[in-house]
């Protein structure tokens, strides 16, 4: 297992993250569908993700209404793990227990209330890492980043991230921290795969240029990258797609590289899900990726993607089968600025 630095920090991060949104949905419930692992299995699963060297765990206070905080929490007592071996994130915006009015959102109440009730569950003294879970329309940034910011002075959080933010937003909150000396955004976490590249237009140049951290959810596209799905094989009766058909996927594109990935996969004896997650830990923004499972053969054949090495044909192909589509400005950027590109690649114009 390699560790990437985290954003701007100088905080160290596996480059496979265990997420625990499988852990304790209950049946008839969206966290259901997704996972209902009780605590023996979560005891399993984060034991084997620690001994393959995995040292980030990500929650959130809305998975399976708070249960799947309290399963990790405990499983990290049960198998006796060292605080400083882990790197704890959770996340705040939803709503979970009482459905009042200001139970959800990004307001100092909300999120002043939500911390304390995630360390409690987590049975932790401080989370690594806080993330807001969205965007909060109601609340104004700097109201949410000052909040956050108490909690990093105050020694509840360690680093702050943002989660599914456009790039406006993200780059409005950098300066309003810069400006007032607050507690900065050090990571985003955001749905990118090869089959869904649409963070490449804008987000991460933003991220690499103000040294965000990306840490990648659904990685996946929600399991149609697993390889059990083609255009010639449909979803199973009660599988996560047919239950839950989530995060939205430009099909043809995504069977596409379905098709690339299983002759490459072939090549490297592997699984079309490790060469899906191996193309992502060959892009340059990415510091970490989500992996969750419900099995113990799912989190290692997840794990044998970080020793997969794809060469420059395979990437190439990859790119091809999964490029986007031009759109505005980019086409136009790339075209004003294409000799300039050329100049501080290459030191000349030809």
């Amino acid at each position: 297992m390699r560790y990437r630095k985290f954003g701007s920090t100088g905080l160290f991060v596996s480059e496979l993250c265990l997420g625990t949104m499988t852990f304790g949905g209950e049946s008839g419930t969206m966290y259901g569908q997704i996972g209902n692992l009780a605590q023996k299995d979560v005891d399993t699963l984060v034991g084997a993700a620690v001994d393959a060297g995995i040292n980030f765990i990500d929650t959130a206070n809305v998975y399976a209404d708070g249960r799947s905080e309290m399963l990790t929490g405990q499983a990290l007592r049960n198998l006796n793990i060292p605080r400083e071996n882990v790197v704890v994130a959770s996340k705040v915006l939803g709503e979970t227990g009482t459905r009042a009015v200001n139970s959800r959102g990004l307001s100092r109440f909300h999120i002043m209330e939500s911390v304390k009730a995630s360390l409690k569950r987590l049975q932790l003294d401080h989370l690594d890492l806080y993330q807001v879970h969205g965007f909060d329309p109601a609340t104004p940034i700097e109201e949410t980043l000052r909040a956050l910011d108490t909690l990093v002075q105050h020694g509840h959080v360690r680093y702050v991230g943002v989660s599914n933010w456009a790039a406006w937003q993200i780059m409005k909150a950098l300066g309003i921290s810069e400006r007032l000396g607050l507690a900065r955004f050090e990571s985003l976490q955001a749905y990118y795969t090869v089959a869904g590249r649409d963070l490449e237009r804008e987000i991460v140049p933003l991220l690499r240029s103000e040294g965000l951290g990306l840490m990648v959810w659904s990685p996946l596209a929600g399991g149609l990258l697993s390889g059990k799905y083609g255009r010639d094989k449909q979803a199973e009766q009660g599988s996560r797609r047919t239950t839950f058909d989530f995060p939205p996927v430009n099909r043809d594109r995504a069977f596409d590289c379905v098709d690339a990935m299983r002759g490459i996969a072939e090549a490297h004896k592997a699984s079309v899900a490790q060469i899906a997650l191996a193309w992502l830990l060959h892009q340059p923004a990415v510091t970490t990726v989500i992996i969750g499972a419900k099995r113990i053969d799912q989190l290692q054949d997840n794990v044998g993607a970080a020793s997969i090495q794809l060469t420059e044909s395979e990437l190439a192909t990859l790119e091809e089968v999964s490029a986007l589509p031009a759109e505005y400005p980019g086409w136009m950027l790339e075209r004003q600025g294409g000799v300039r590109q050329r100049l501080l690649a290459h030191g000349t114009l030809a």
